[in-house]
């Protein structure tokens, strides 16, 4: 089942680079970053080489070249950073409310919203393993988005 979903989004990015386009904002920018910093960091911690491995894997993920990718870098690293429990004087509690505002801002475009979605589920997912924390959080956003989770395979 894994192994399936994670090819469906696989496929899906060529979509994602060719929908991306239409989107070249800095809500959308900041709310898909916040979006794949909570997924990557769902089960409660990250190790420098996953996130070494989730920074390159945005950097040079096709669907956001339309931006600067030093900005795409920055901007993801800055959520990172602040979503990480191992950050001194990080408050993972305030810093996820923080990003579930961030992603709200694009939730009245439905398109937008599940261009966020889906472009921080394969961020999640760069790693080949998208497990049942990953995807419980991919789910609270999909809520956050006014989303259905099981349109995106995810628990309810």
């Amino acid at each position: 089942m894994l192994s399936s979903f994670l090819e469906k989004t696989k496929k899906g990015l060529n979509d994602l680079a060719t929908n991306a386009k239409k989107y070249r904002n800095a809500d959308f920018l900041e709310s898909a970053m916040a979006a794949s910093a909570m997924i990557t960091v769902a089960d409660g911690s990250i190790t420098r080489e996953e996130k070494e491995k989730a920074f390159n894997f945005v950097k040079n993920l096709e669907a956001l070249q339309i931006f600067d990718p030093i900005e795409v870098g920055k901007c993801f690293k800055k959520h990172l950073d602040r979503l990480d429990p191992d950050n001194p004087g990080t408050d993972v509690d305030i810093a996820s409310i923080t990003s579930m505002q961030i992603i709200g801002k694009i939730k009245k475009n439905d398109a937008q919203a599940r261009m966020v979605l889906r472009l921080a589920i394969a961020i999640g997912g760069a790693d080949g393993n998208f497990d049942d924390q990953e995807k419980a959080k991919a789910s609270q956003i999909a809520k956050e988005l006014g989303l259905s989770p099981s349109e995106f395979d995810l628990p309810s």
